[in-house]
């Protein structure tokens, strides 16, 4: 037979507070290595989703992986004034930037191997060609092959810029925040970089139009 106190203890157990991220933190800091596994259930679906933006399907859960080891091992950075939730999304965002600067590769796409209907869309856009056009019409398939492949053409640099700031719609300051850089930088940068991906495009449309 349970006695009354044990069932008591037990109510209290079940009733215990959920220690929150920054306690976690103190925990895992203090030795305890396997208090981090709480951190990792709760944020995983937001670090999935961020990276799930910036990398290629077949790579998400790699990196979604390195973003939990970059985090584990930088624990001892976290301060704490903005939320764990917003010091995991930077290390998500720059492990993406990271990814981009070493798989980046040149791959040169001839024209032709663009379908008829990818310059279709190009004319019926370019008379206000823009990232803009680009980011609305985004749910078309060609608008986004046409944009995977005009982006695997710039730097990661200008590539994450691009991405924070015209397809998820983030604020220069935001941008800058996550990747760790200056406002000055981030707005040269998104005004460099949306000029050479428009070039880009007109590029391809002006080669599709001199086609036979």
């Amino acid at each position: 037979m349970i006695k009354e106190n044990t069932v008591c203890d037990l109510a209290m157990v079940d009733e215990a507070p959920i220690p929150d991220d920054s306690a976690i933190v103190s925990r895992v800091l203090q030795g305890n290595v396997n208090a981090f596994e709480p951190l990792l259930v709760r944020h995983r679906e937001l670090v999935q989703k961020i990276v799930s933006k910036h990398v290629p399907f077949q790579d998400v859960e790699e990196t979604v992986q390195d973003v939990f080891i970059r985090a584990f091992r930088s624990l001892s950075s976290f301060e704490g004034r903005a939320g764990f939730a917003h010091w995991l999304s930077s290390i998500a965002v720059r492990t993406c930037y990271d990814y981009w600067r070493r798989a980046y590769r040149s791959r040169e796409v001839p024209v032709t191997m663009l379908s008829e209907k990818h310059q279709e869309w190009l004319e019926q856009t370019t008379a206000g060609e823009s990232v803009e056009d680009l980011r609305e019409n985004e749910s078309r398939g060609e608008a986004r092959e046409l944009l995977d492949w005009a982006l695997s053409k710039l730097s990661a640099e200008n590539r994450m810029v691009l991405e924070l700031l015209y397809l998820e719609g983030l604020s220069v300051k935001e941008a800058a925040d996550l990747l760790g850089w200056s406002i000055a930088n981030v707005k040269v940068r998104a005004f460099r970089s949306k000029r050479m991906l428009e070039k880009l495009l007109r590029g391809v449309m002006e080669k599709g139009r001199r086609s036979p």
